[in-house]
């Protein structure tokens, strides 16, 4: 790949500047306008993938719990979990959530590694499931994002943008005037992080058992995937990695060849072929860690395996015991890890 430009620190914050004042006011680039090349690591001399491990984080502190209480062989199965690199999440507003992104984007320069992100604050998030809540108002969302990529300036980051929120336009809870709004502040989301030259943006797309790949095209065309890096699979569910790719390729076909990325991080079981309802994608029993993440797939159009739910934290509320959707779920963490 060609290298970009380097620009100075001060010509940097202005051209950004000046790019998300033109993005407010409603520029857009070409759909077709290719993606510029921008190198990324994919792979250590080691051959470890070159995907950034946060030494914080649930899995860790459970880690350091199991050992101080003697747990040796427990440990050591949730150290399969923290030992690996998994996504940062980012869902409200909270104080110091800008401060959060760039200690970490940071950090991983000084590591030399990529840093995967998830952004997750969509206006009406989740359909008021489980995972119910985001952004007030588009407005509230796009000072978000406009945050969020000032904080990003200068590093590197593969970010998904918003799992689930295309589906949802096509076929949840939005109708209407309000799915062509969602798609066109996903658009403005895209064009907005691609003003930073490190960031690398894919488009989350569902998973193969959702919505048919020729009515998931043409809402991700609207969604801004023609100017994102490419797309995402399986945020969070469990279908397999050879049914993603699969299914990755047909919508990839559809999308002038746009790259995806599949998040493996609990499909090595595929999905529960007998639940039904949330019991299918909320905590399903039986699944186990699938293949360890990497920007080395083999793959021409996948780019990476990521794991981008972080395995051990809950899916939501659902069956016995299980706690809030994003917290930590001992009992799940060492059942995946098997």
């Amino acid at each position: 790949m060609a290298r970009h430009l380097k620009v100075t620190g001060r010509r940097r914050r202005v051209a950004l500047l000046a790019a998300l004042s033109l993005v407010a006011a409603g520029f857009l680039l070409k759909e077709n306008e290719p993606s510029p090349a921008v190198r990324v690591p994919e792979a250590t001399s080691a051959g470890r993938p070159a995907l950034y491990v946060d030494p914080g984080g649930a899995a860790a502190d459970y880690v350091r719990r199991l050992e101080k209480s003697g747990r040796a062989a427990d440990a050591a199965k949730i150290r399969k979990i923290a030992d690996r690199p998994v996504a940062t999440w980012f869902t409200d507003a909270t104080p110091g959530y800008a401060d959060r992104a760039r200690q970490l984007v940071l950090a991983a320069g000084r590591a030399g590694r990529l840093p995967v992100i998830a952004l997750y604050f969509i206006p009406q998030r989740d359909c008021a499931h489980h995972s119910k809540g985001g952004a007030g108002s588009a407005e509230t969302y796009k000072k978000w994002v406009s945050t969020l990529t000032l904080a990003m300036r200068g590093q590197r980051a593969l970010v998904i943008l918003e799992p689930d929120a295309v589906a949802h336009a096509v076929r949840g809870c939005l109708k209407g005037k309000a799915a062509q709004q969602r798609l066109a502040l996903l658009s403005w989301a895209v064009a907005t992080l691609r003003t930073e030259p490190g960031v690398r943006v894919y488009l989350d797309a569902g998973n193969p058992t959702w919505v048919p790949p020729e009515r998931m095209a043409p809402a991700l065309r609207q969604a801004g995937a023609m100017r994102a890096h490419g797309f995402a699979l399986n945020v969070a569910n469990f279908e397999t990695t050879a049914d993603n790719l699969r299914y990755g390729t047909k919508l990839s076909r559809l999308l002038g060849d746009r790259h995806f990325v599949v998040d493996t991080s609990r499909n090595g079981n595929g999905p529960a072929k007998r639940a039904t309802g949330d019991r299918r994608w909320c905590n399903p029993p039986g699944r186990r860690l699938g293949a360890a993440p990497t920007l080395v797939t083999g793959h021409p159009l996948a780019d990476a395996y990521l794991w981008v739910k972080r395995p051990g934290e809950s899916d939501g509320a659902c069956g016995s015991g299980a706690p809030p959707a994003g917290r930590w779920y001992p009992s799940y963490a060492l059942a995946l890890a098997g």
